[in-house]
């Protein structure tokens, strides 16, 4: 006997019920629930279960934006408690002297983290493992020596500029060239994991393991009495990053023996440097006008100043992971679309990494301004007062974020030199309005710089992106015109 249909059967049930019965409707909802949670779980279950290029890239993406707020939740407890455990001033000139570390450590090594991520997908298509292994293994040797170098050169800096030096930096200032050397090898192994979409072994290294080793050690000084001045936190810097840089090259070591099989190294150290230096160019003009606003703070005001400063950019930094993690995820794929010669691809993938940089951009910023000023109290007295930097600085890192990673677009496809001056042009505004504005404004002037410096720096690379290579790299509208 056949079964009834559905239809069927609900029409007998609404036949069989009294007429003008009202609660009809009541039963139905369960179900309805019920189909609701059922496609929602499908549809969660259909984004996990994919394997497309776009949604692996995603999760790489995620996770090295999960692992640099991961840095920051812990830079702001580490940072939090350093400013009480040294006071305001110790902890200024740390902060002072550690900006320049981060600033010429990111330059050690010449682009060549950054020319990783045009190589290592060249050499994989082209099938030329031993140019590949040359570069795996090569990079690594000449960004040390360079760091090398850069370190010794910045020794002799300091001491030729001694005299006018502040007497509480110079120490401080040479401890901080013994570690540009290891910097350098730590940008290359980094491009080099993120190439291989080994986001954890490219940053957990430095951003979570070395700062918990600083926070532990900084933390047993304290409980034991010992200084926990400036020198105490960069001595324990020094040895906290050459420890977790060697540990990185030892795993990385043994996934990429697993990853490329042995054979002979060809290596191209002018090939290499002829690509990276001009994006060592742009990557120098890109570091100045992230920095310059401290370091002009430093110049003009007092320690207590840039470190109110430091904590308000730093609370607010939270929002550019998002677009250094889609960067970070994205850019050895616009090469390898590049190098395959599918446009159309690079046109449509390219388009997305604008909504996925931008929109969660905003949402962090929105939430993060929420709480601005009971994060900035967490630092101690006195710090809400850069409540306002963070404001203003909101505006340019939205600016940023609009185009997503433009510059990473324009780098990988050979438009290095109009790069360079897009930023050599952002920095020169950075640095003219930190002059005019921070001596009768403050920090409020010095995040004005900044901000301003960042929308011109964005509108210049949408021109670029647009009329050289003819994508329209803006939130709204997006992809190629």
């Amino acid at each position: 006997m056949a079964t009834p249909s559905i239809v069927t059967r609900l029409a007998e049930t609404d036949a069989a019920k009294p007429s003008g019965s009202e609660p009809a409707a009541t039963p139905a909802r369960p179900r309805s629930l019920a189909g609701a949670m059922a496609r929602v779980k499908a549809r969660l279950l259909a984004i996990l279960s994919e394997r497309s290029e776009s949604r692996l890239t995603q999760l790489v993406a995620g996770k090295v934006f999960l692992v640099r707020v991961a840095n920051a939740m812990l830079a702001l407890v580490s940072q939090v408690l350093l400013a009480r455990w040294m006071g305001s001033f110790e902890f200024g000139i740390y902060i002072y002297v550690w900006t320049w570390v981060l600033m010429i450590g990111a330059l050690s090594d010449m682009g060549l983290s950054s020319a990783a991520r045009r190589f290592i997908p060249e050499y994989t298509e082209l099938k030329a493992l031993d140019h590949l292994r040359g570069f795996l293994s090569g990079s690594r040797w000449l960004a040390f020596a360079i760091a090398t170098a850069i370190g010794a050169v910045g020794a002799l800096g300091v001491t030729l500029i001694q005299p006018w030096l502040d007497h509480f930096v110079v120490i401080p200032l040479y401890l901080a060239c013994v570690m540009i050397p290891i910097y350098g090898l730590v940008q290359v192994q980094a491009g080099i994991a993120q190439s291989y979409d080994w986001p954890n072994l490219a940053l957990m290294p430095f951003y979570i393991i070395r700062t918990l080793a600083m926070l532990a050690l900084m933390g047993g000084a304290w409980l034991t009495g010992a200084p926990t001045d400036a020198m105490t936190a960069l001595y324990i810097s020094i040895v906290t990053i050459y420890a977790v840089t060697i540990g990185q090259l030892v795993v990385l070591d043994r996934r990429l023996n697993k990853k490329v099989p042995p054979g002979p190294k060809i290596y191209e150290p002018k090939v290499w440097l002829a690509t990276s230096l001009p994006i060592f160019v742009v990557e120098g003009f890109y570091l100045l006008l992230t920095y310059v606003d401290i370091l002009a703070l430093e110049h003009f005001r007092s320690p207590d100043e840039v470190a109110v400063y430091y904590a308000g950019a730093r609370l607010l930094a939270i929002v550019a992971f998002v677009y250094f993690a889609i960067a970070g995820a994205t850019t050895h794929k616009f090469t390898a679309y590049h190098v395959a010669g599918d446009k159309k691809k690079l046109a449509s993938f390219f388009r997305e990494t604008i909504k996925w940089t931008f929109w969660p951009s905003l949402l962090v910023c929105a939430a993060i301004l929420a709480c601005g000023k009971p994060l900035l109290g967490l630092f101690g007295q006195g710090f809400e007062s850069g409540y306002d930097v963070m404001f203003i600085l909101a505006v340019g890192m939205l600016a940023r974020a609009a185009v997503g990673p433009a510059e990473r677009l324009l780098n990988m496809l050979g438009e290095r030199r109009q790069c360079a001056t897009i930023y050599a042009l952002a920095f020169v505004i950075n640095l003219t309005l930190c002059i005019v504005l921070i001596p009768p404004i403050g920090i409020e002037g010095a995040a004005a710089a900044t901000s301003t410096a960042l929308i011109v720096e964005s509108i210049c690379l949408y021109y670029v992106a647009k009329k050289r290579l003819g994508y329209h790299v803006f939130i709204v509208g997006g992809g190629k015109s």
